[in-house]
């Protein structure tokens, strides 16, 4: 019997992760009150001509769905993680693949090689070949072609506009940006020149960082349908200059675009709110759920 009121659930929810975070990590402590009984899981599946253990993917299928998708198959979203391209694993992210699961959406969680490993673009080149792979298997996944997003949050945000805004990542991993449903960004990076992060300054070749780094140098007529979210409490990247500012230059070009800032969330709890325990900072996986459901109309190209 439920006898615990929003209140009382938030409050529990909050001990958990707290008791947690004294013997862990904070996403290990998320993971470890994650249920798994939502999704089907897949491990390790390589989406690269190598055995770099970088290079790999986990796919979450959404358990309930999984012998019985419709017949134009379920939506898929791939999804990449922050670390300010210096770290992340993909199986600290279980939380996400079970909370896009559990709403009847297939994840897909890659890794990525970082830096010292490499620098940018080739961790753009790994994500496209991930999301590449991903269309190419879509029938093998249960997925439709015609709802395919891709996701992330902070660096892993950047990753996912770069891969819907800059069309050289997807065509040289043999796909389009115009197989894309819509992609949706938390707390993303967009546009941040002159670097300052000193962990992020030699990924790219700060003072010599490359303009066209930059997503907002990519926003065109004909993008993808965006879903930008952040929150107004966060310190490391600019919500005002970075997700109003890409939103601003998308609407320009009449790229649909919508537009979310949560107050109770910071730059790291905002993807945590995805989890079960920590919905009640925001309702985070309901607006992406939305999206998903609904996008609006993709704008063609002005020719």
């Amino acid at each position: 019997m439920h006898v615990l009121g929003k209140a009382g659930l938030a409050l529990t929810g909050a001990v958990l992760v707290l008791g947690g975070l004294i013997a862990c990590s904070p996403l290990s402590a998320i993971n470890a009150v994650t249920p798994s009984s939502s999704y089907i899981k897949t491990e390790g599946v390589a989406y690269a001509d190598s055995d770099n253990p970088r290079q790999k993917l986990d796919i979450y299928r959404p358990a309930a769905q999984a012998d019985a998708a419709s017949a134009k198959g379920l939506p898929v979203v791939v999804f990449f993680y922050g670390g300010s391209w210096n770290e992340g694993s993909r199986k600290d992210y279980a939380f996400v693949g079970e909370a896009l699961s559990s709403r009847g959406i297939i994840a897909v969680l890659p890794d990525y090689r970082v830096y010292p490993e490499v620098r940018y673009p080739d961790f753009l080149k790994d994500s496209a070949q991930a999301l590449a792979w991903t269309l190419r298997s879509l029938h093998e996944l249960g997925g439709d072609p015609q709802r395919v997003f891709v996701m992330g949050h902070s660096a892993g945000a950047y990753n996912a506009a770069m891969l819907a805004l800059d069309a050289r990542w997807l065509r040289q991993a043999g796909a389009s940006p115009d197989a894309l449903r819509g992609w949706i960004g938390l707390a993303g990076p967009y546009d941040f020149l002159p670097i300052e992060n000193p962990d992020v300054k030699p990924v790219f070749f700060a003072p010599d960082s490359p303009p066209d780094s930059q997503p907002v140098r990519h926003v065109q007529a004909g993008a993808p349908p965006a879903l930008l979210i952040a929150s107004h409490k966060d310190k490391l990247v600019s919500a005002t200059r970075n997700t109003s500012g890409l939103a601003t230059l998308l609407r320009a070009q009449q790229v649909p675009v919508e537009e979310r800032y949560f107050d109770n969330t910071s730059h790291a709890s905002l993807v945590g709110s995805l989890a079960r325990p920590l919905r009640f900072l925001a309702p985070t996986l309901d607006t992406v759920t939305e999206f998903i459901a609904t996008p609006p109309p993709r704008t063609k190209a002005v020719p």
